[in-house]
């Protein structure tokens, strides 16, 4: 009863905040974020952490408006690449059994990545572009707000990794790593598990491929929340892989490397308040 309570009062202050008439306060929407967002809830409170939503809401209707005929304009055709993002989704599916499983979304899929793609030339297809649009197609009401919510994201990602190279975010993970790990660390290196092949994913798509999706959303919620997430997600990482030390120590190669592609489910609190406190606590 207790529980059930407190989850109320939680969407209670949510909602206190969403319903405000003139203006959105995002500071108290981004505390409240970085601790998980209502299901029913995360779509609008998403739109405003990735400002696709602005706080003032004077011109909300016609922001609005704008973004929709906007979207509707964009160039979404691309017969060669609209055949590979639905054979990625294919496998997405397969593999996220739980979700997305209706005809529409591949169609949704399509639509929002080839507008990205064709809005930004200099950006190349990748299969990764599926699981990072996912959540924000099951997240968002309409595929015009997918859309743009992914292509905030997208744009921070391209602007981090203009500042620090993958190549340099791999190195560096892999010094902390080796600091805060050391036995994980020499136990991967005695089983010949090769630390790039899965970083390079865990650090370049957010964790996208490889976790839950429950758990990947309330990641996200906080990310969303903080103003350097693409900082923070290394030690989220650490964070992963001491909370599967144990478990990853009693398996093979194979059996290890299949983990840290398809991770379990995860306890995200504590996932993300023990590197949380070391950093900002």
């Amino acid at each position: 009863m207790k529980q059930d309570e407190d989850k109320l009062s939680y969407i209670d202050d949510f909602q206190e905040i969403l319903q405000s008439e003139v203006y959105v306060d995002l500071e108290r929407l981004r505390i409240l974020a970085k601790h998980g967002i209502p299901n029913q809830l995360r779509s609008e409170v998403w739109k405003y952490l990735l400002g696709v939503q602005q706080a003032d809401r004077s011109k909300e209707l016609s922001s609005c408006k704008a973004r929709r005929e906007e979207y509707e304009q964009m160039d979404k055709e691309d017969i060669e690449i609209a055949k590979r993002i639905r054979g990625e989704v294919l496998r997405y599916q397969r593999r996220v059994p739980d979700i997305l499983q209706e005809k529409e979304y591949v169609n949704s899929f399509v639509n929002i990545i080839l507008a990205y793609l064709n809005s930004n030339r200099d950006v190349e297809y990748s299969p990764s572009l599926v699981s990072l649009c996912a959540p924000f197609i099951y997240v968002m009401d309409t595929e015009c707000d997918a859309y743009f919510c992914f292509e905030r994201l997208m744009q921070a990602l391209e602007d981090y990794n203009a500042s620090f190279s993958l190549k340099e975010q791999v190195a560096y993970f892999m010094t902390l790593f080796r600091c805060s790990l050391p036995e994980l660390c020499n136990y991967f290196e005695d089983e010949e598990v090769d630390i790039h092949e899965w970083s390079t994913s865990w650090l370049q798509n957010l964790l996208s491929k490889e976790m839950r999706f429950d758990n990947l959303v309330r990641l996200w919620d906080c990310y969303f929340a903080m103003s350097d997430p693409f900082a923070f997600h290394p030690f989220v990482c650490l964070s992963i892989l001491l909370s599967v030390k144990e478990a990853v120590e009693d398996l093979e190669q194979s059996e290890i490397r299949t983990m840290l592609h398809r991770l379990p489910l995860l306890n995200m609190d504590m996932v993300i308040i023990c590197p949380y406190h070391d950093l900002y606590l």
